[in-house]
């Protein structure tokens, strides 16, 4: 809690906006470990998280923008409607004027839209994608790119021509 107090202080003096990061109840690994939670034990887990945070900042006289799933949640909402569905729920019950980000193109996308939010459509410089859009898992060394031209030329391919190369070689159309 102390860190996100001293967090949201530091967003306030700086002007930054301040945003949710909820993630599975899985501190000891980060909440980097995929989990099979029922979906509304994940809607309750993330509407637990935001509101924990929004107290938080509104206690300093701030208030929340954006919502961003983390770690594991964020991956498999990418890819799980049920989940999806969970977390753009939670955030519109409990603030349907909050941003949700999500992997572009992915389902957690879609829900965010048919829940009636905005969504913001997620690009990543720095990590390899897969033919199906979604990213290369962390626990494999081909996850992170680590040459900063390599990154670069990835960004404006993405952001020029909307496609990602994927690991197998494969163009990716995709939308930020």
């Amino acid at each position: 809690m102390r860190a996100m107090r001293r967090t949201v202080a530091w967003a306030l003096r700086e002007g930054v906006s301040i945003g949710a990061h909820p993630s599975f109840p899985d501190r000891e690994n980060f909440g980097r470990n995929e989990m099979q939670l029922p979906p509304e034990e994940v809607h309750a887990g993330v509407l637990y998280q935001i509101g924990a945070l929004a107290a938080i900042a509104k206690a300093q006289g701030g208030r929340l923008a954006h919502v961003k799933a983390h770690g594991a949640l964020y991956n498999q909402a990418a890819r799980d409607r049920a989940m999806a569905d969970a977390i753009a729920a939670a955030v519109r019950d409990f603030d349907p004027g909050l941003a949700l980000f999500g992997l572009a193109g992915s389902e957690l996308i879609r829900a965010a839209h048919a829940a009636g939010l905005r969504a913001v459509e997620e690009l990543f410089a720095d990590r390899t994608y897969n033919a199906d859009g979604s990213l290369v898992s962390r626990k494999l060394p081909s996850a992170m790119i680590e040459d900063e031209s390599q990154t670069l030329a990835q960004t404006l391919t993405m952001i020029k021509e909307g496609k990602v190369r994927a690991i197998n070689g494969e163009w990716v159309p995709i939308h930020a």
